[in-house]
């Protein structure tokens, strides 16, 4: 079983950056596929970008692509750099782990999910 702790969240203005962190533990890290997810007040949870396993592959939904870099290290840390946030970015960033390679963008997919981080843009 995966346990996901996330961090970077917070307050920033429009057209700042923030960079959010998923530490993984407990598991094989290496054989997972991570991702981000995001949930926004009276939405649903919405992929946001996704690394396969290896690194090769990635998935960003349309309305961050271009400003979101997903990134992972060899070790336990996955990484979300995000520029020139704005403020329908608003919302509680999950870090979210599945078995094996393939990229997923239903929160089904998932098997382990992180407790969350607020990240509110104001404008």
């Amino acid at each position: 079983q995966v346990h996901l702790v996330e961090s970077g969240g917070g307050l920033v203005q429009a057209g700042a950056s923030l960079r959010l962190s998923c530490a993984a533990s407990g598991s094989t890290f290496s054989s997972y596929t991570m991702a981000w997810f995001r949930q926004a007040p009276g939405k649903e949870r919405e992929a946001v970008a996704a690394i396969s396993w290896s690194g090769s592959r990635q998935y960003y939904a349309d309305s961050v692509k271009g400003r979101f870099t997903l990134s992972r290290d060899n070790a336990i840390t996955v990484y979300l750099q995000m520029n020139s946030l704005k403020p329908e970015d608003t919302a509680v960033y999950y870090c979210a782990a599945r078995a094996g390679s393939r990229i997923g963008t239903y929160d089904y997919e998932y098997d382990a999910w992180g407790q969350g981080t607020q990240v509110t843009v104001s404008s």
